[in-house]
């Protein structure tokens, strides 16, 4: 049968074209509704790694014995200032990528850098006092980051079903602008 120049099948398409078209938005459908929890997933994750944070991180070396490994850690107050920097990017960063419609998988990275705060601080016995601020950061970033994605697989699934009622009903793919 013929086929348009973009591989879609022209209206006189076969049945197993059609068919084909129809597994394949559907698997699309299926990916994005997975992905779409790929936030919240990030989120459980940070939770964990606040709650072993909560508890002191009863798994690893005090905090003197890696000071003797590995030197002394940078002072709170440095950290502090990169918490502040970090927190201010990674939520433009996820609210410009939300704006242009970037499908981004970077919930968690997210969890890597929020994970390394939490044990910078408790590498230089700060983590009492600043445990909070992580968890705030950590909490408000994952949440910008968890609703970029649902509102980016909302709406890439909308245009999927939309594809996938046109293809049921004209059996091809509608020629996009």
């Amino acid at each position: 049968m013929t086929e348009n120049t973009d591989n879609q099948p022209a209206p006189g398409a076969t049945q197993s074209q059609r068919d084909s078209l129809l597994m394949e938005i559907s698997a699309d459908i299926k990916r994005l509704s997975y992905f779409s929890n790929r936030g919240l997933l990030a989120m459980s994750l940070f939770m964990v790694v606040s709650m072993l944070a909560w508890r002191g991180f009863p798994m690893l070396p005090h905090p003197d014995a890696a000071r003797a490994l590995l030197g002394a850690p940078p002072p709170p107050h440095m950290i502090n200032l990169v918490l502040l920097l970090y927190t201010f990017s990674a939520i433009i960063l996820s609210l410009s990528r939300m704006m242009a419609g970037v499908e981004h998988k970077s919930s968690f990275c997210h969890v890597g850098y929020l994970t390394a705060f939490f044990l910078f601080y408790h590498f230089a016995k700060a983590l009492d006092d600043n445990y909070w601020a992580v968890f705030g950061s950590g909490i408000t970033i994952l949440s910008v980051e968890s609703y970029r994605i649902w509102s980016y697989c909302k709406e890439a699934m909308t245009r999927k079903r939309e594809q996938l009622e046109f293809v049921k009903r004209n059996g091809r793919m509608p020629v996009e602008e």
